[in-house]
């Protein structure tokens, strides 16, 4: 029987310009050094015709990554970022805990959710 592996799920995860992922140094890691994964945004994507892609990453922390292999890489979905902001409680006893995004993003929607949009003058 062959189990289908996470390792696999990321290898077969299609990545394009823009996403953001969390990244592994496969040197700095098995070295045992510090700072070996990190988040990065994908800037470029140079493809092979071996069929083999290489990614240009940008560290959000500053700094690129040339030539990084999809190994070493998992998708951070919007989700997860967003997480906070889909499950803010709705009361506003609760406020205290939230984030300031998800108190802006609340703000806004309450903001425009109240009156219906003005129509754009027509020149």
């Amino acid at each position: 029987m062959n189990a289908y592996t996470d390792t696999e799920a990321a290898l077969a995860t299609t990545f394009k310009h823009g996403d953001f992922v969390l990244y592994r140094d496969p040197e700095k890691f098995w070295k045992g050094d510090a700072d070996h994964t990190f988040v990065c945004r994908i800037d470029d994507i140079a493809h092979y015709t071996s069929g083999e892609s290489a990614y240009t990453l940008t560290r959000l922390s500053g700094g690129l990554v040339a030539k990084a292999r999809r190994e070493y890489m998992r998708l951070l979905p919007p989700a997860d970022a967003m997480r906070d902001i889909d499950t803010a409680p709705l009361n506003t006893d609760a406020a205290d805990d939230m984030t300031a995004a998800a108190m802006a993003w609340l703000t806004q929607q309450a903001a425009t959710a109240n009156h219906r949009p003005e129509p754009h003058a027509q020149r």
